[in-house]
């Protein structure tokens, strides 16, 4: 097969004009804050003419048709151009000047890892954490599908670009038309963080830290205007505000999208869903009584505290108001597990996704009963269907090639003289696109620590995570470059 390198040319050209004008949105707040407007202006302005001139250059391309692997590779080089574009306004103004950490942000910020290597973020520029969190609202959803969503001058079809950058999504559950689809995601998208806005401004948030918090809860994403995150604001009402909008965010959009039709019998059909939601509320509960028993809190304080650390590392948002890591030794093994479960497939969380576990625990139970009936055809059933043999292979590969990257990633890590703990937890959570891990990249620390080098290892795995391994990976198997 060919690559359609022209057209795969004009639409990273795109990606960039439409990277360059969301940096340009920033400006309000720079000149609202009085701040110097050049390092957003020179960013944006070398972003969309970067962008333009490749779009302008490559639009009269006659071949129009965009096969798979085409998607692949575009979506991979996508999200790079885009952080690397995407550094400049840390480093043009000063906040992160050195490339390698400035990447490091940015591609934390598209991935919605939420991982950073900012020491002082309360210092930085108004303007440049607008953009810090707006990358991650921009990469909650996935700038291909805004641009298959609002920008129909593309003229092809982008049911690949969609399925390769949110291969969980059914787009058939909702509407036929890849576009419909999309602009109906960004649309509840949108809506949910701007309701959040004003809930948030209602408990006393400004509206700039009303909306930077909303546009990274929506994300999963959990990059913060305050150096001791969530915790800052004293406040039940902000914090069960911030858990329900993160639970939601770690929801199938479908499913939200029936709940907003009315239809919760369906939505609450949905095995995944119930799944999720069980595992929130039974370990909230235990980890509440566990808490409180030990007389640290009071009960109310306890249950909120547990319930917003288990919502946040769950649906891998990152947002911390308690520092787990110091309530119990088992309960850090606990938060450890939570960073591989994940949030529901189809949304804007990461992880392994809690369908995965679903069928891998379902399948695992049904193997006993095929050994004893070797005769009998006994299929996972999910939502009372029949799955078949080549979804319950993906699922056993996916699981698989995860914990063997993960591995890997540890090794690697380790070489960087980091503590075990350390690396465990800071490969986990890149890996799973959370934010904080264990040890010096606890929920209280940061990355600014690591080297270099395992700055560049655990950026690659936070692509790798976003994009669920085979996106990527794709890319370094040789069959893929071949002709046929």
């Amino acid at each position: 097969m060919r690559f359609n390198f022209w057209l795969i040319t004009n639409i990273l050209g795109l990606l960039l004009v439409i990277n360059g004008i969301f940096m340009l949105l920033c400006l309000p707040f720079s000149l609202y804050f009085r701040e110097d407007i050049w390092h957003l202006t020179t960013s944006g302005a070398v972003s969309i003419i970067v962008g333009g001139i490749t779009w302008l250059a490559t639009r009269n391309e006659q071949n129009k048709e965009l096969k798979k692997k085409d998607g692949y590779l575009i979506v991979t080089l996508g999200w790079l151009c885009m952080s690397c574009f995407g550094a400049l306004p840390y480093i043009l103004s000063g906040t992160i000047p050195d490339f390698t950490n400035a990447f490091f942000e940015t591609i934390s910020g598209y991935t919605t890892t939420g991982a950073s290597v900012m020491t002082d973020i309360e210092s930085a520029p108004k303007g440049v954490l607008f953009w810090r969190s707006l990358t991650q609202w921009i990469g909650g959803m996935g700038i291909i599908v805004l641009a298959v969503a609002i920008l129909p001058i593309l003229g092809i079809g982008g049911m690949q670009l969609f399925v390769a950058e949110a291969p969980g999504i059914s787009p058939d559950k909702m509407k036929p038309r890849i576009k419909e689809v999309a602009k109906r995601l960004w649309f509840i998208y949108l809506g949910l963080t701007l309701i959040e806005t004003v809930l948030l401004m209602f408990g006393g948030m400004t509206f700039y830290d009303a909306l930077n918090h909303s546009l990274t809860t929506m994300a999963t994403g959990g990059f913060s205007t305050k150096n001791a995150s969530v915790a800052y604001y004293d406040s039940a009402y902000i914090q069960y505000v911030i858990i329900v909008f993160m639970f939601l965010a770690g929801t199938n959009f479908t499913i939200t999208y029936f709940g907003l039709k009315g239809k919760f019998k369906k939505a609450w059909a949905n095995e995944e869903f119930r799944n999720y939601l069980i595992l929130v509320l039974l370990l909230s509960l235990s980890i509440s009584f566990f808490v409180f028993s030990s007389k640290w809190e009071g009960f109310e304080k306890s249950f909120r505290d547990s319930l917003f650390q288990v919502v946040s590392i769950i649906t891998t948002t990152g947002y911390v108001t308690a520092d787990y890591t110091q309530w119990a030794p088992f309960l850090t093994i606990v938060f450890f597990l939570l960073m591989f479960v994940g949030g529901s497939t189809g949304s804007t969380a990461g992880g392994i996704k809690v369908v995965r576990h679903t069928l891998l625990f379902k399948n695992s139970f049904l193997e006993m009963r095929r050994q004893l009936h070797p005769s009998a055809v006994i299929p996972v059933r999910l939502n009372g269907a029949a799955v078949s043999r080549s979804i319950t292979y993906n699922v056993l590969a996916f699981v698989m090639i995860y914990m063997l990257v993960y591995a890997v990633g540890v090794f690697l890590l380790s070489f960087t003289g980091v503590e075990f703990d350390t690396a465990l937890g800071a490969v986990a959570t890149s890996l799973g696109n959370i934010g904080p891990g264990l040890g010096e990249v606890g929920p209280v620390d940061n990355f600014y620590s690591i080297t270099p080098f395992g700055k560049w290892v655990l950026s690659f795995l936070m692509l790798l995570g976003r994009l669920e391994l085979f996106t990527v990976l794709m890319l370094f198997n040789m069959n893929f470059w071949q002709k046929y």
